[in-house]
């Protein structure tokens, strides 16, 4: 693809993604307080925040799968210009997440399978317990905010997400130190991990509470429709066409997105048999990946918004061509920011735990860094562009084979020597991130020639929609 052509593309999706990319390193921060602060307070706690981490995430985010599919179809809203629709799906999509809240909350209520498959000793489990009960209580707020940010960001306003994310973290540094560490000058205790569930339970309900504000003051919101008059609180009764089209896009790519989550989380479940250290070294690496994993998260948010714009808008080569761009661009930044953090990975390490132990458990498990975070970034972005075109379906299949049989199932046989043919140097938490690596080597390959094979073929999405389309919206001409 000529030069001049990519810049021009990057140009157009830097605007939209580098306040993603800022809002996502701000939640992902969130862990990433946590985890620093419980690596100086306590193994027990660091391994009870894997593996409740793990738990929450895999809650959470096969249920914001849902919700966020208001994206795309918002998206579609929105270049065709029909606001007040674009609108009622956003009130849909906070109906999708109080239901799926209160399934969700249960589940991490009474959170026995996952204690069951790490195999967690009593002292970690009665700490994942607490945890996960603040997070019960964080998780209504947390699914009504992704709901708010997928529709911010299907309207090019990524920015109005990043400031609240932003303000989150402040709120959240400073909260979670004091209920981590305690404070006996004001008579609060030392809660460890708790504390973490604690501080982010109040820090997502007041930052929904701020989201509410912005959504009620803020005149660009007005042609949406959002708050009609006579009706100043609550929202309008549900819509089951609205809904039934996102569920349709919705249920896929909450199912593409849990699988790929699970596929690690499981990890952490799985390597916490190995013990607290090595669980904690796990940890700390899977942290250092996620915080990576946020620039090409972004750009596959500012390539998805601009690609089903252009389609809403009836533009189908320019939603072709700034999507293939998208993931080229993304590789491109994934290989040099994944070179740059390998050559340097001690002194990254040592910022997280001053624990040498600890220290040594995560090591060995960067070597796979570039790779990794390379192939993770193809595989992130076209599966965002195809979710554009609202093509959810296949990607579930190529995720399932690729991140659970491969990467999670190859992982479990060579981390616990499965056949006793496996070579030493794969054994333990190491064994997993070889797999994990293939596995996202093959998610990237699978979903990236496909989604070239749909930009050749199809000029519209009447052609290749195999989910349902958002009521109302047809097919542009291409």
């Amino acid at each position: 693809m000529p030069a001049p052509a990519l810049w021009h593309s990057a140009q157009r999706l830097a605007p939209l993604a580098w306040p993603v990319f800022i809002g996502q390193v701000a939640v992902l921060a969130f862990s990433t307080v946590d985890t620093v602060l419980l690596g100086r307070y306590d193994a027990l706690d660091l391994a009870a925040l894997a593996i409740g981490m793990a738990a929450y995430i895999s809650v959470f985010v096969g249920l914001m799968g849902v919700v966020v599919a208001v994206g795309p179809i918002v998206g579609r809203f929105y270049g065709a210009q029909r606001l007040p629709e674009a609108g009622q799906q956003f009130h849909q999509a906070q109906w999708l997440a109080l239901v799926l809240a209160l399934l969700g909350a249960a589940v991490l209520v009474f959170p026995q399978p996952f204690l069951a498959l790490s195999h967690a000793t009593p002292e970690v489990a009665g700490r994942v317990q607490a945890y996960l009960r603040a997070l019960a209580l964080a998780l209504p707020a947390a699914l009504l905010f992704a709901a708010y940010r997928g529709f911010n960001t299907a309207v090019s306003r990524p920015k109005a997400v990043m400031l609240l994310q932003l303000a989150g973290l402040a709120l959240k540094v400073p909260l979670s130190t004091l209920l981590v560490f305690g404070a006996q000058p004001l008579g609060l205790p030392a809660l460890g991990v708790l504390g973490c569930g604690i501080a982010t339970c109040i820090v997502m309900w007041l930052q929904w509470l701020a989201a509410c504000w912005v959504l009620r003051r803020d005149r660009f919101y007005v042609p949406f429709d959002l708050h009609p008059p006579g009706r100043r609180f609550g929202l309008p009764a549900p819509r089951w066409a609205a809904l039934r089209a996102q569920l349709a896009l919705g249920v896929p790519m909450g199912l593409s997105i849990l699988i790929e989550v699970t596929a690690f989380t499981f990890m952490s479940f799985f390597i916490a048999r190995l013990g607290a250290t090595a669980v904690a070294g796990h940890s700390i690496a899977m942290n250092l990946v996620s915080l990576m994993f946020m620039m090409p998260m972004a750009l596959a948010n500012a390539a998805s918004t601009l690609v089903a714009q252009c389609i809403g808008a009836g533009d189908m080569g320019d939603a072709r061509r700034v999507g293939w761009h998208g993931v080229q661009i993304g590789m491109l930044a994934a290989a040099f920011t994944g070179s740059l953090v390998y050559l340097g990975r001690e002194g990254v390490l040592q910022a997280y735990t001053n624990q040498p132990e600890v220290m040594a458990a995560a090591l060995p498990l960067v070597a796979w860094l570039v790779l990794f975070h390379t192939a993770d970034a193809v595989q992130c972005i076209a599966a965002f562009v195809l979710r554009a075109w609202h093509i959810a379906t296949l990607p579930v299949v190529i995720y399932a084979l690729s991140l659970w049989l491969v990467g999670l199932g190859g992982g479990f046989a060579l981390a616990f020597n499965v056949g006793g043919e496996v070579p030493a140097a794969l054994h333990g938490a190491r064994g997993f991130w070889v797999a994990a690596t293939a596995g996202l080597v093959v998610a990237a390959a699978g979903l990236s020639l496909f989604l070239r094979w749909v930009m050749r073929h199809h000029s519209h999405p009447s052609e290749h929609n195999d989910d349902a389309r958002p009521p109302g919206v047809s097919a542009p001409a291409g």
